[in-house]
């Protein structure tokens, strides 16, 4: 009787203590769980559209030597995939994600699924390719946007790449309804790998929030240069981003890439996200300015692989 009394009343304490101790890893912050202090900086500078071309992985793999440029995600589709997906295979420890892809944006440089034409006709104009952009008159059925991004992730491992994380090219994953979204929260489920969501995005699109699981990664903030900052005003807008930086987890997305002919070719119907800009990304985010900026402001960089570990413990 006082032995089962005594295994009962330690059951009592060591369920409460578990709880205890539960309820105070739950209130941690994220910069907590990565062994930082809770006001924090902490920063993800992560290069977009890996493998749409080879300037593009080129730049890429030389920024990531830097180590300031710390994470990337590759576009499974692209005609470049196959070379930095060999890449990856050899450098597993660097922080590749897989920037899911259903539009093909360029005029003249275009790509398409991954999974057969016709089991995704949605996804596709009339000549096979991705659509350009979509409008209110083009129906994506979500059920083919799964079936291709399983596609994708797919060739991706069977490639040899093993992704970090995953992201949505032009965000399309995000911004165009709930459907959409939580096709890339059960993809990203079932295959065990953290979503890049931000706080930021929350207000504008309610649908986020409310579909997101507890035990799901969400940063503070994102940080992207837009059309309207002029190419003379490119090192002043990420100054002044770095320098007000939030307490927290900040993704800067950032697009790098050599202006060389193959790059002007590709991007040459409009400037915008095109040789030029890379060229000023990469310039820089490889700078003894940028290095000086982190180190002036206190910002760690982490990556997703980091982010990940921290929030399974």
């Amino acid at each position: 009787m006082n032995r089962n009394r005594s295994a009962f009343l330690f059951f009592l304490f060591f369920s409460s203590a578990l709880a205890e101790a539960t309820a105070q890893n739950n209130g941690r912050s994220v910069a907590e769980k990565l062994g930082f202090p809770r006001d924090a900086k902490l920063l993800i500078v992560h290069a977009d559209d890996v493998g749409v071309t080879h300037s593009v992985n080129a730049a890429t793999i030389r920024a990531l030597d830097t180590g300031f440029v710390n994470s990337a995600s590759i576009m499974v589709p692209c005609p470049w995939f196959p070379e930095i997906a060999d890449y990856a295979k050899v450098h597993p420890g660097l922080d590749f994600g897989l920037h899911l892809t259903l539009t093909s944006e360029r005029v003249y440089y275009r790509w398409g699924p991954v999974a057969s034409r016709d089991k995704v006709p949605s996804l596709v104009d009339e000549n096979g390719y991705f659509h350009h952009d979509w409008t209110a008159a083009t129906k994506i059925n979500p059920k083919e946007v799964e079936l291709e991004l399983r596609a994708q992730i797919d060739r991706a491992y069977a490639m040899g790449v093993r992704p970090t994380h995953l992201d949505s090219h032009q965000y399309r994953l995000f911004e165009n309804g709930k459907d959409l979204f939580e096709v890339l929260l059960r993809l990203a489920h079932d295959y065990k790998l953290p979503v890049f969501v931000a706080r930021d995005w929350f207000a504008g699109h309610p649908y986020l929030e409310s579909t997101l699981r507890p035990a799901d990664i969400v940063l503070d903030h994102t940080v992207t240069i837009s059309p309207d900052v002029p190419p003379e005003k490119w090192a002043d807008f990420y100054t002044t981003a770095l320098k007000t930086l939030q307490p927290g987890v900040t993704e800067f997305v950032i697009h790098v890439a050599f202006a060389d002919e193959e790059m002007k070719a590709a991007t040459r119907e409009r400037d915008t996200w095109g040789a030029a800009w890379r060229q000023r990304d990469f310039d820089f985010f490889t700078s003894p300015g940028f290095r000086q900026l982190l180190q002036e402001q206190n910002i760690k960089l982490v990556t997703w692989r980091e982010l990940a570990r921290a929030l399974e413990q």
